[in-house]
């Protein structure tokens, strides 16, 4: 049996998993430890890890896909491995600090709570860290926290590494959908942060890879855009299945055989799989340019932001014209058209995937300077 065929088999078995225990996350509201821990298996959380610490390497769109392929089966366990993405920022962190972090293999889980940022005391070789940070994603099984503790170069966001015995989870992630994720607050008291445990989001890295300089901020958006994708793609498929089934109650004809269903559901297909490509387009033409020794350059960090915006808005948008087709069966608690709406939903209200992302690249597009951070 090849490498090739083994990599495909463990990950439909983790992605078999992993739907058997979709509704075991959303009760408990994070995805256990045990689950993490076959994440990593899946190389999720080596995939960006420094190739000289034993990382794998992977381009971004084969990661964007892994994660695509986990949101497929679950929204929240997708948004959980997308942070696989933080070695791509960890990675300003000193060389010497990542060979300690990547001292026990490149395995290593980050989540991180790093807005509000929050003021910390500057003391001799480091920072005391007192605070409170929301939306910690994959808290309750990260190997390391980072938390926002002021800014850095270019005003870009200070974050500072914690150990998770330094932090205290608030566990108040009370919420609609993407309940799985555990995203709940984290709470700091008194802590020493060195400040060889600090970095700059979005700040020059210590490692000369090529991954290391894709636009960070950038590639941050696109991994949570891609689990609209994910979910996007099992709700259409969800409905396809139900269209074959038996007429409605009231003997009106199966969802199959109405020309409004068939005609709306192929508008969406076309929307999902026309945002989807331009998504990878993209992508794979910024790592094109840094693989010719080119970079990145203003333009192509805007048209990832662009797509990264469009594959949410198109991936929400055919998750709620299938919940309209499907008629009273999606309203029931336990439909997984109900989870898939939840879920869709709350990624378009992340601050990287807001509406204001088109103004920037509108801005772009017309030659004046877009909003600050943007680029």
């Amino acid at each position: 049996m090849t490498a090739e065929i083994k990599s495909q088999n463990l990950l439909n078995s983790v992605l078999t998993e992993i739907r058997a225990r979709r509704d075991e996350f959303e009760a408990k509201r994070h995805v256990p430890q045990d689950m993490v821990a076959q994440l990593k298996q899946l190389g999720v959380y080596r995939a960006h890890t420094p190739r000289c610490f034993g990382g794998d390497a992977r381009s971004p769109s084969e990661f964007l896909r892994l994660v695509e392929a986990i949101s497929e089966a679950d929204g929240s366990a997708g948004w959980v491995a997308s942070f696989g993405s933080a070695a791509v920022y960890l990675a300003a962190l000193p060389r010497n600090t990542l060979a300690r972090l990547y001292a026990n293999g490149p395995d290593v889980s980050f989540a991180g709570g790093l807005f509000p940022i929050q003021p910390a005391e500057k003391v001799e070789s480091g920072w005391r860290v007192n605070g409170l940070w929301k939306f910690a994603s994959g808290c309750k099984s990260a190997d390391i926290i980072g938390v926002g503790i002021g800014t850095g170069e270019g005003g870009k966001p200070l974050t500072g590494v914690l150990m998770p015995e330094d932090v205290e989870i608030v566990e108040n992630w009370e919420v609609l959908g993407l309940r799985g994720t555990g995203s709940h607050d984290l709470l700091v008291k008194d802590v020493f942060v060195s400040d060889e445990w600090t970095f700059v989001r979005g700040g020059v890295p210590s490692i000369e890879e090529p991954i290391y300089q894709y636009p960070s901020i950038a590639y941050a958006a696109q991994v949570l855009a891609v689990v609209n994708l994910g979910v996007a793609r099992a709700t259409l498929d969800e409905v396809s299945q139900m269209a074959g089934g038996r007429s409605g109650i009231t003997g009106a004809p199966r969802m199959a055989d109405r020309a409004y269903l068939r005609i709306a559901v192929a508008k969406a297909e076309a929307s999902l799989r026309s945002a989807r490509a331009f998504f990878y387009e993209a992508t794979d033409s910024a790592w094109d340019s840094i693989l010719r020794g080119d970079g990145v350059s203003a333009d192509q960090t805007s048209m990832l932001r662009l797509a990264a915006v469009q594959a949410t808005r198109a991936g929400a948008s055919a998750v709620q014209s299938a919940y309209l087709l499907a008629g009273t069966a999606a309203i029931y608690d336990g439909h997984p058209l109900q989870r898939y709406l939840r879920d869709a939903m709350v990624v378009t209200q992340h601050a990287f995937l807001s509406e204001g992302m088109y103004d920037g690249a509108g801005s772009v597009f017309l030659g004046v300077p877009p909003m600050p951070g943007y680029i």
